[in-house]
């Protein structure tokens, strides 16, 4: 026996010594996710409708090569880029500060053409009376200001391309104040093609077209046999150098839209961050306190589990190479919480044995032996709803799914294996004679089952309201991931009114936008809207307020091809998790009803949610799915403890009626549900009050759909049983 428990604190050591290697230095060891340290997320599609059959196939990944050289040439620090599906390109770039300048960068398509100026006056004064003449094309010169655009007339055919470029390099002309140009360099074949170009047309202008943009027309004044020219207009050093990078890497083979943009700016991230920090710091202090205050010593001892499950997540991270992301810091937290579940459990069961005249170590192994099945069972359903949140979640909502199941894996191994250790060396060295703790709720014997009627109604009217509202709002209950549009989310300094900024932007014809001024925090400024305007709106915003310093808090942009995919995805991950925990608590208890049972009371609880998120006026978008999946996973948490007690009195007392068990179950295990619905509750309050705006949403929807669970575990899951087995004996 001694030699086992040697190898117990030996195995327990040597993780905590590993979890310690893996986990510090914290900021070498965690990756953070884009949303914590700022950054921008781009789906884009590639559009090769209007290519020729044989140029399909390839475009995409010729495509993703260009983005990639563009990317690697601007200098964004460990850039992420792969293809999705057919037709997809998946961009992530960490730290990125001026969103507007890389979308240029990587959507432009880069299509540079030299074409021939027509010097004919009749024809150009033809063409601007609106007859264009055949095999011509009336273009402007780009100006900054607009009203002095030079209009000239194009041979449509371009005499060369930027194929044949083999350098574009930023220069700077000293005789014009160090304006910057680009020096451009043609291969052996387009150097020919210049230089013969340049040799018939001495005299004549040259259009340098970009993405049918013209950018200068400069006379040819002489031969330039070197294959090497200029290129003008007036440039920015950032345009300068950005234009150089897209002639470098080459034209993309077809256009491309952005279908998914998720922009976070380093403001937001860092903010994000330290509220992440205050909310479980918060989190677990109030469950450290409880536990200590409420348990005594073998709280102490819960306390250190928990402090160790913190460590093994953030190893858990590190050594995976996993990304921790907003919801993963809210996995954290509530992971806080479901870990205490088993803690309570068993202290419950040691309890309850202690409380049967059983010795201190009888009770103490009597005890882990009883609670293992339901701790076991109950993590396993949780773990299908994070599984399902992987494999259907995007970004951030994969990191909490990450987060939560290794949260989940280690807080079955602290409870179980860590605790028991702990409590096995203290018997072994007779450290500990007695295990006092305080017993909130004594022996109940309310009649819960008598008043199910009451309650099933209750319910029924309670999720028919919910649902007709939410039918009855349509479209307004789901935010962009699934319909589609753009959040644009502004910090002034110092705050401006929203007034002001409604009227600045009425110019765009923004009818449809909504304008919101955070009312916690008046600097911010949210704008949703249809449609992408974020560059008209930004301009527009500077313009508009000179004194203020404006900075970018996020974009988020989702069209609606994609936000439909997304719906798909959502339904499909709630229907199989639905799923999922049918089939696994029909096979642990033998018993199909307990498992219908169990669904519909999770399909109550997702409903119930619903409803409040109706009546709140909240809307409905990944991170919500993300918690109604997390509620599903929870929820059946307390059914299965209450289950479990159903069978376990059955086996041992076979001639009590089902009623009776029922009722027995629901009374012996009311302090335990209780307990821990009103622990998790605390770091979800954490994470409500101190969680930040963006998991505001989330923690409601967990408060109003854990409360909900502790209700439909009494007085749904619970009954029905009887109403099921009582139909099935007619």
């Amino acid at each position: 026996m001694y030699k086992k428990l040697f190898w117990k604190i030996g195995l327990i050591v040597l993780v905590v010594a590993t979890s310690l290697w893996y986990s510090f230095p914290l900021d070498k060891r965690i990756n953070l996710g884009l949303d914590l340290k700022g950054g921008m997320h781009l789906v884009l599609k590639v559009d090769t409708s209007e290519l020729p059959a044989d140029a399909k196939a390839g475009a995409p990944e010729r495509a993703l090569e260009v983005i990639r050289n563009r990317i690697d040439l601007f200098g964004v620090a460990e850039p992420s880029m792969h293809l999705q599906g057919d037709d997809q390109i998946v961009i992530q770039l960490p730290g990125l500060t001026d969103r507007q300048r890389a979308l240029q960068l990587i959507g432009e398509t880069a299509l540079l053409e030299f074409k021939m100026v027509n010097n004919d006056p009749q024809l150009f004064k033809s063409a601007l009376e609106g007859n264009v003449p055949e095999g011509y094309e009336l273009r402007y010169i780009q100006n900054k200001d607009a009203s002095k655009n030079e209009p000239i007339l194009l041979e449509e055919d371009a005499v060369l391309t930027g194929d044949t470029l083999v350098s574009a390099d930023v220069q700077f002309d000293q005789a014009s104040f160090g304006e910057p140009y680009i020096g451009i360099a043609f291969n052996s074949e387009g150097g020919k093609i210049f230089s013969e170009l340049t040799r018939k047309n001495v005299g004549r202008r040259l259009a340098i077209v970009l993405d049918d943009k013209v950018l200068s027309a400069p006379r040819i004044n002489e031969h330039i046999p070197s294959g090497k020219g200029i290129i003008s207009g007036r440039f920015t050093p950032d345009e300068a150098k950005d234009l150089a990078i897209k002639l470098k890497a080459g034209a993309l083979p077809a256009p491309l839209y952005i279908e998914e943009e998720r922009t976070v700016g380093s403001i937001l991230g860092q903010d994000s961050i330290r509220k992440g920090i205050y909310a479980t710091a918060a989190g677990a202090i109030c469950v450290f306190i409880f536990m200590a205050g409420y348990y005594l010593f073998a709280g102490i001892i819960a306390n250190i589990a928990l402090a160790l499950n913190i460590l093994l997540i953030t190893a858990g991270l590190s050594l995976l190479g996993a990304t921790l992301t907003l919801p993963g810091i809210a996995g954290v937290v509530l992971t806080l919480g479901m870990a205490v579940d088993a803690n309570v459990l068993i202290n419950e069961r040691i309890k309850e044995e202690l409380r049967l005249g059983r010795p201190l170590r009888l009770a103490i192994n009597n005890g882990y032996n009883k609670a293992f099945g339901a701790i076991f069972d109950s993590n396993i359903t949780t773990l299908i709803a994070a599984f399902l949140l992987f494999q259907f979640g995007t970004g951030p909502i994969r990191g909490f799914a990450v987060t939560l199941s290794i949260g989940l894996l280690a807080s079955m191994f602290t409870a179980i294996v860590v605790t028991r250790t702990i409590f096995e060396f203290l018997l072994m060295t007779k450290a500990i004679h007695r295990l006092p703790m305080f017993r909130l709720i004594k022996d109940t014997k309310f009649d819960f089952i008598g008043k199910r009627k009451i309650f099933f109604t209750l319910s029924l009217v309670m999720v028919v309201l919910g649902m007709g509202l939410f039918f009855y709002k349509g479209k307004k209950m789901y935010g962009i991931d699934f319909i589609g549009g753009q959040i644009q989310e502004y910090s002034f300094e110092p705050p401006v009114v929203i007034e002001d900024v409604r009227g600045s932007l009425k110019s765009l014809g923004l009818a449809d936008a909504i304008i919101q001024q955070d009312k916690k925090d008046p600097k911010v400024i949210l704008i949703r809207i249809a449609q992408d305007t974020s560059y008209m709106v930004e301009e527009k915003l500077r313009e508009s307020f000179p004194d203020q310093k404006i900075d970018i808090l996020r974009v988020e942009q989702v069209g609606p091809a994609v936000g439909n995919q997304l719906k798909q995805k959502a339904i499909c991950a709630i229907l199989f998790s639905l799923a999922g925990i049918l089939v696994y608590i029909g096979f642990r208890f033998k018993h199909f009803d307990f498992a219908v049972a169990g669904i519909i009371a999770v399909l109550h609880d997702i409903l119930i949610t619903i409803g409040f998120l109706s009546f709140s006026g909240r809307v409905i978008d990944l991170l919500i799915v993300s918690a109604l999946l997390t509620i599903a996973g929870y929820s059946i948490n307390d059914t299965i403890i209450i289950y479990d007690r159903i069978r376990e009195l059955m086996r041992v007392n076979r001639k009590v009626s089902l009623f009776d068990a029922v009722n027995l179950a629901i009374n012996q295990t009311l302090t335990r549900t209780i307990l821990t619905t009103a622990l998790t509750l605390f770091v979800v309050v954490a994470l409500f009050f101190f969680g930040g705006e963006i998991l505001n949403n989330f923690a409601y929807t967990l408060l109003i759909g854990f409360i909900s669970g502790i209700y439909s575990t009494i007085f749904i899951a619970s009954p029905l049983i009887l109403v099921f087995q009582r139909k099935r004996s007619k």
